[in-house]
């Protein structure tokens, strides 16, 4: 099954020659839980082409330091084939930007909230379980780096989990099989660590320092991953 990961986003200098880039990571991240799962990327963002529907099997939306109401040129395509994959019954994955422009492509709203920035390993409550949880939890833990959020819901999604900070963190949308994270599983928290540190200037440190303690704690990143794939394989042609 061939997953194609829309890359909207790439790690910082300093820290992508140690820890690769972001198909790297999600690779690093899914393979271990099925050899049926392999892997190509896009980078919209260099100006690589949208890739064609039947050029996939599944597609992975990344991160990106974007909101997806900025005015970039290549943010309308991405939204377009966000809905023509969904069309075409193949299943589609976002995390952070990804998780936002998906809610947003399928009629909801994303912006910067109010609430500032959301960093460090945030623990979010599973509201609803789906067969692809396996095995199951009630909650995810796991790194987050955004200031933006998703504020309105498309019709007919459902909120799978979230934090009172991040009320709308996990979401399964009619229009799929499509769901979305606004976690980062694919960040190791070694990683997580030193972006955040890297960023520590320009997020306050009321928010940064606990942020960077939070990475000695637990992460359910493993199992999201597991998730990830479960979904993916569940809902392959």
């Amino acid at each position: 099954m061939q997953i194609r990961i829309l890359v909207t986003g790439e790690p910082p200098e300093p820290l992508k020659s140690q820890y690769g880039d972001y198909p790297a990571m999600f690779e690093r991240l899914i393979s271990p839980y099925s050899a049926r799962l392999s892997f190509s990327a896009t980078d919209v963002t260099k100006g690589e082409p949208i890739p064609a529907i039947s050029d996939f099997d599944g597609l992975l939306i990344t991160g990106s330091p974007a909101g997806v109401y900025d005015g970039h040129d290549w943010i309308a395509p991405c939204a377009d084939l966000v809905r023509r994959t969904a069309e075409a019954g193949k299943p589609q994955v976002g995390i952070c930007f990804g998780h936002q422009l998906m809610a947003q492509a399928f009629g909801g709203k994303a912006e910067k909230s109010g609430k500032g920035w959301g960093v460090g390993v945030h623990d979010y409550k599973i509201a609803a379980q789906r067969e692809w949880m396996d095995p199951p939890s009630n909650h995810i833990a796991c790194a987050v780096s955004h200031q933006d959020q998703v504020t309105e819901l498309p019709k007919g999604a459902q909120i799978l989990g979230g934090s009172e900070f991040c009320p709308m963190g996990v979401l399964d949308f009619a229009q799929g099989p499509a769901i979305s994270f606004q976690q980062h599983p694919e960040f190791g928290h070694d990683y997580g660590e030193a972006l955040l540190r890297l960023r520590k200037g320009r997020i306050p440190a009321e928010r940064a320092d606990p942020g960077i303690d939070s990475y000695k704690g637990r992460s359910d990143r493993a199992l999201m991953g597991k998730w990830i794939a479960n979904f993916f394989l569940q809902h392959g042609r």
